[in-house]
């Protein structure tokens, strides 16, 4: 064990003539992941719900040492969907608590990540977290954005029906406010304002404990997705069902490219007929309106990326304030505690007692009484 992130394990020789076998076909690029079954494995070993979910983020370490084994170099893991929030009030404040938690260890682990190469970001509506998990959310994306072998992207209060609507959002906004005409709008540039604009769309999508539905997660992304479904609940994953999946992904890869390959040209098209629809005398371009449309269009997106670029710079350093604050109250208390704790040596021995005396003069007269008595 390397770190609590990052696993290296030996493997076994038929592991070993598995993965060497699989890599000589077509390998998935990215892998997205539905990791369901953790309820109902703490159920089956008679464990609390919250054990099951730390068992299932054990499972997802190994999940990406297997990743990098078989060169699959970008991972999406549905970690917490706003739907988890209706759960009860004990378990959404354990998935948090386990979540700040092992951003925390990140934290911890900048350097060990750096060195692998590990690039983590967060997908979402940090909006609905806690304040001082979304600023830790922020300062792991910026701690690691330069990062650039592989990707770990982590779905935090996310459902796609939010993603696209967001989505929809800000371009309805850019359109009231002038910076983008209605012809603008086309699925290319909905994908750019979605929160996985930086990433390509998932090879492969699995989930567990035999449920064959999305549970709407990456539904834009995965249009054109191999889907694996295994009964196996998600702490029980094993190397075995990810190379299963590998192996069912290489035989649906071509059915894969060629719907790729239609959907491009579909969207190209909507791009010329975009492109057509531009006004033929905009004034910063002359008689180009496709120059217009595109430059507008480029404007857009680099203020979008801004913005949010400033939201993880202001959280972190909110994160910062907050570590701060928290030093400072806990160096309070311990002086607070060492100005209330009496030591009385007498004849009967030492012994240490705890007082609450704002006063020092209070407290030296309590002292000098103790004392008597001691003796």
């Amino acid at each position: 064990m390397m770190s609590s992130w990052l696993v290296t394990e030996k493997r076994s020789w038929p592991e070993w003539l598995a993965l060497q076998v699989l890599k000589v076909g077509p390998i998935p690029k990215h892998l997205a992941l539905i990791m369901d079954g953790n309820r109902r494995y703490a159920k089956l070993h008679e464990q609390e719900t919250f054990h099951g979910h730390i068992a299932g983020f054990k499972t997802l370490t190994y999940v990406l040492a297997w990743c990098r084994d078989l060169g699959i170099t970008e991972v999406t893991s549905y970690a917490l969907s706003i739907e988890n929030f209706k759960r009860s009030k004990e378990e959404v404040e354990g998935l948090l608590s386990l979540a700040s938690n092992k951003f925390e260890e990140v934290l911890n682990e900048g350097e060990n990540l750096a060195k692998h190469g590990v690039c983590i970001r967060i997908i979402g509506n940090l909006d609905l977290l806690p304040t001082y998990l979304r600023a830790q959310t922020a300062e792991v994306v910026l701690m690691t954005r330069n990062n650039t072998k592989c990707f770990l992207n982590l779905a935090l209060a996310y459902t796609s029906r939010d993603e696209i609507t967001a989505a929809v959002r800000e371009c309805a906004i850019a359109i009231s406010e002038g910076r983008l005409q209605e012809t603008d709008i086309t699925p290319r540039l909905l994908e750019q304002c979605l929160y996985t604009a930086q990433s390509c769309h998932p090879d492969l999508v699995i989930r567990t404990s035999g449920e064959t539905r999305l549970s709407d997660f990456l539904l834009w992304q995965s249009q054109f997705s191999c889907l694996f479904f295994t009964k196996v609940l998600w702490p029980e994953l094993s190397i075995w069902h990810v190379l299963g999946a590998v192996f069912h992904y290489q035989r649906h890869h071509h059915t894969v490219v060629a719907a790729r390959k239609q959907a491009k040209l579909l969207y190209d098209r909507y791009e010329l007929e975009a492109d057509q629809a531009c006004s033929p005398d905009d004034p910063e371009c002359g008689c180009d309106g496709t120059k217009a449309r595109k430059i507008r269009v480029e404007r857009f997106i680099a203020d979008l990326v801004e913005r949010r670029e400033k939201t993880y710079h202001a959280l972190s350093t909110q994160l910062k304030e907050i570590k701060k604050q928290q030093q400072e109250s806990c160096e309070q208390e311990q002086k607070s505690e060492a100005s209330g704790r009496v030591r009385v040596i007498g004849e009967c021995g030492e012994r240490v007692v705890s007082v609450s005396v704002a006063d020092p003069s209070l407290l030296k007269r309590v002292q000098q009484r103790m004392l008597l008595e001691a003796n």
